[in-house]
């Protein structure tokens, strides 16, 4: 392993600050009981997975329940590997967030978004969790809920914006746009799930003009144009992305849910189709820049 540490394993440093755990007794768990196998980096710095943090917080939880250290590693090992991300604990999450921004708590919502970021896959904290309570706070008339829901929809938009600034300033830059009308904070979670170590997202906003796009990337030349859709595409569409196409020195590809998608491949748009309901949009994403999709 490198010294540049992936998104998705964090440092001690950040398990101290999720869990609350002494990093003495971590390390006590690691060399003694062989309760935690942190990854290593070639320096010798460990690196924690998010089962390892779900993993310390059980084991802190016996532990503070009366139950000796030594009969802790049976029980992990009757636990399935993977934690628990049903239906019923997607509720529980999206009921924290709506009363931490019923109670205007900025402190909570920092709390949850760290811890959803943490343990969760991007696009399940997006599509399970943030986006389900900002649309219906969003959609509801109840008293009170237009003030939530743009006290939530401020913070989420800053911390995504924040997130996607932490993307490698030497990695491949891809711009994003609009191929449609969409809220900003719907288009920065797209942006959010084709992120990662292998590419920096720029979101250019929208919609504009095809004309205006084919603009920016000569000037921008950009190593990638991604097109974001919330609706469903077109027959009039893919005959303007046939032409933005040959007008572009980049590839170009057409993200969005999966239906919207099958929809622009039947109109026989030309472009790489990005489904951002897939865990792995990012990899695919990344195959497009190396050239090894067949598109």
């Amino acid at each position: 392993m490198t010294e540049t540490t992936p998104t998705d394993l964090l440092p001690m440093r950040d398990v101290v600050s999720l869990t609350g755990i002494n990093p003495v007794t971590l390390r006590a768990w690691e060399r003694r009981h062989g309760l935690i196998q942190p990854h290593r980096t070639e320096g010798g710095h460990r690196l924690y997975t998010p089962g390892d943090v779900q993993r310390i917080r059980d084991i802190l939880r016996w532990t503070a329940n009366g139950l000796p250290i030594s009969k802790v590693g049976p029980l992990l090992e009757r636990q399935p590997v993977e934690c628990r991300q049903g239906d019923e604990q997607f509720a529980d999450w999206r009921a924290a967030l709506a009363r931490a921004t019923a109670a205007y708590d900025v402190q909570a919502l920092e709390a949850l978004h760290g811890q959803l970021f943490t343990l969760l896959p991007k696009v399940a904290v997006l599509r399970q969790v943030l986006l389900p309570v900002w649309q219906q706070l969003r959609s509801s008339n109840a008293p009170g809920a237009r003030s939530q829901w743009l006290f939530l929809d401020f913070f989420l938009r800053a911390r995504l914006l924040l997130r996607l600034q932490l993307n490698q300033a030497a990695a491949p830059r891809v711009l994003l746009v609009a191929g449609d009308e969409q809220a900003e904070l719907v288009l920065l979670g797209t942006a959010l799930v084709l992120s990662g170590e292998q590419q920096r997202i720029e979101v250019l906003g929208g919609p504009l003009p095809l004309e205006e796009v084919a603009l920016v990337c000569a000037a921008v030349q950009p190593a990638a144009l991604v097109v974001a859709l919330q609706g469903p595409a077109h027959a009039a569409l893919a005959k303007r992305l046939r032409w933005l196409q040959m007008e572009i020195a980049c590839p170009l590809a057409l993200a969005g849910e999966g239906p919207a998608l099958s929809q622009a491949l039947l109109d026989g748009a030309p472009v790489c189709l990005l489904d951002t309901q897939r865990g792995d949009v990012a990899s695919v994403l990344n195959a497009l820049l190396r050239g090894v999709l067949d598109v």
